[in-house]
């Protein structure tokens, strides 16, 4: 069943299982908030035993483009497409967020980004980032790094 996430009244639901989920959920709510504000886009999740095409696409980028394999369990996904960018996210059960920013034209931006929940420790597949702080009144800290794609997906 899909959720409309609520940025207003910060709920766990879907995330129940994981170790940080007050924080993951205020993470996706973070993200939820971002795209009302500047897209008026509801975002909106679903178990990701429903998403395994958008988990699939994820995963297949991290590993044709840096051999990453992340070994937390997908809890939640999405995926949409707001002003001519498809827009990937899964929520994973250790407290990390991955998002895919896909720009359709061929000029365009491309990168996957990380953002590690409050409590989380850097997952040791993502340990030779480097990553940047930022304080969220719906997440607490985030911590967050990214690489560009330069494969076609």
């Amino acid at each position: 069943m899909s959720y409309a996430v609520d940025f207003t009244d910060v709920s766990t639901e879907g995330l129940e299982s994981s170790p940080v989920a007050p924080a993951l959920a205020g993470l996706r709510a973070n993200e939820a908030r971002y795209f009302k504000n500047k897209y008026d886009h509801v975002f909106t999740v679903e178990p990701a035993s429903k998403a395994k095409k958008t988990v699939a696409w994820v995963s297949k980028i991290l590993a044709d483009e840096r051999q990453i394999v992340i070994a937390a369990t997908p809890l939640e996904a999405t995926e949409f497409e707001v002003e001519g960018i498809r827009m990937a996210y899964v929520f994973y059960q250790d407290g990390l967020s991955i998002n895919v920013m896909y720009t359709l034209d061929d000029a365009g931006k491309r990168a996957v980004g990380f953002k590690l929940s409050d409590g989380m420790e850097v997952p040791e597949e993502l340990g030779s980032f480097k990553f940047a702080r930022q304080k969220s009144k719906l997440a607490g800290t985030i911590r967050g790094s990214y690489f560009v794609i330069k494969g076609q997906y």
